[in-house]
């Protein structure tokens, strides 16, 4: 493994670091979405019951089946008496009728409706039932890197080994935003009235989407195991954040402790340009290639948060595997630019091939064989024509 220390001069500052947000949550993840980097993390990977936050798996999953025409958004599905059972937060579905896939997936999203998710649950499911669908849910979210999550059923119910980490739920937040802004806006929206003779329940809980500080999404969550969370999402110009917080102990300690962290991570943290992508940043030397070298690029513009009271520059350190074997293609992720902001977490972001590197020809592979062999017998070029 290659290393190679560089420093990039950002700004001036005056002081030497960032202060740390002090939460009341029991576990909590912040993240800078643009520039990758973690704000906070506070038992980020322990795995948690997840209440109705775990929802937004099974909407992902739905929205996955309908990219790919499994299911659509005009489709009305059955209401099993299963799906009917469920207390807590509901659309009051009743076993036998049939309701459209956009009015369940707004149930789910603004109103929390575990009878809802059960619907679409024992429609995608492998096998019908609820369980199987939690099974693949699982084997789903382990694809995506959450490596801490394990459902049992499909909203959240207090159940046995339903669990997430605040990680893994930023993770599928960003993943949500990311993969479906199509279905993205719903996120934001405060009310849906689905049945007027049901109306007692058409408001969404996220505290945050009124109060003009740019939140769009995502979704509370409460048991008593669990306490009160937030998975939750804001915007602010060209910045957006993700955090997670659990483990609350009332709905105002949630509200209060999201608006601090959303205030908390846009006005102490400024975005500040790094490196232009496809500047070279460093190069690897090449095994058997045309050329020996190749250089090592960011693929985009590469931008760092940094505390606004934080230090005067970046270090930052190019890792990678090195002799590179030929051929390399340009655009190849050769290796990665690793820096750690001022008192924050690590920051890797993959470096790419700068160019196409083919393979070397029969002379080549003449002289590469001709030098390991001088290296092996300890010759030195002028020694080996003696």
């Amino acid at each position: 493994m290659y290393r190679v220390i560089t420093a990039f001069v950002i700004l001036q500052w005056t002081c030497a670091y960032a202060f740390a947000f002090e939460t009341r949550a029991g576990s909590a993840f912040v993240i800078d979405q643009n520039t990758g980097t973690v704000l906070l993390s506070k038992n980020a990977d322990a795995p948690l019951p997840p209440a109705s936050m775990s929802k937004l798996m099974t909407l992902y999953v739905a929205f996955e089946a309908i990219r790919e025409g499994q299911l659509s958004m005009t489709e009305k599905l059955p209401v099993s008496q299963h799906a009917m059972n469920y207390g807590g937060s509901t659309l009051f579905l009743q076993a036998g009728e049939r309701v459209e896939v956009e009015d369940l997936i707004r149930g789910i999203i603004v109103l929390s409706g575990n009878d809802a998710c059960a619907v679409i649950a024992e429609a995608l499911s492998p096998d019908g039932t609820e369980a199987g669908f939690a099974r693949m849910m699982t084997r789903r979210a382990i694809d995506m890197g959450m490596t801490n999550s394990t459902f049992m059923n499909s909203n959240g119910w207090p159940q046995a080994g339903h669990l997430m980490s605040a990680r893994d739920l930023a993770l599928l937040a960003h993943r949500l935003i990311t993969d479906f802004p199509e279905f993205y806006p719903m996120f934001a929206e405060t009310e849906f009235l689905f049945d007027a003779k049901e109306s007692q329940n058409r408001f969404n809980r996220n505290p945050l989407l009124r109060l003009g500080i740019g939140a769009d999404g995502l979704k509370t969550g409460h048991t008593q195991e669990a306490g009160y969370g937030l998975t939750g999402s804001a915007k602010q110009g060209n910045r957006r954040i993700i955090f997670v917080v659990s483990g609350l102990q009332s709905e105002k300690a949630r509200a209060e402790e999201a608006e601090a962290i959303v205030n908390w991570a846009f006005r102490q943290f400024a975005e500040f340009p790094l490196v232009k992508g496809g500047n070279r940043v460093a190069e690897a030397p090449v095994w058997m290639g045309e050329t020996q070298k190749v250089g090592l690029v960011p693929r985009d513009d590469l931008s760092v948060l940094l505390p606004l009271r934080g230090g005067r520059s970046v270090e930052a350190e190019v890792v990678y595997s090195g002799p590179i074997q030929a051929p390399i293609t340009k655009g190849q992720v050769l290796g990665e630019l690793v820096f750690t902001p001022d008192g924050l977490e690590e920051v890797r972001v993959p470096l790419v091939a700068e160019t196409d590197v083919p393979a070397g020809g029969f002379m080549t592979k003449v002289t590469t064989a001709a030098m390991v062999l001088m290296k092996q017998l300890g010759l030195t070029p002028a020694e080996s024509a003696l």
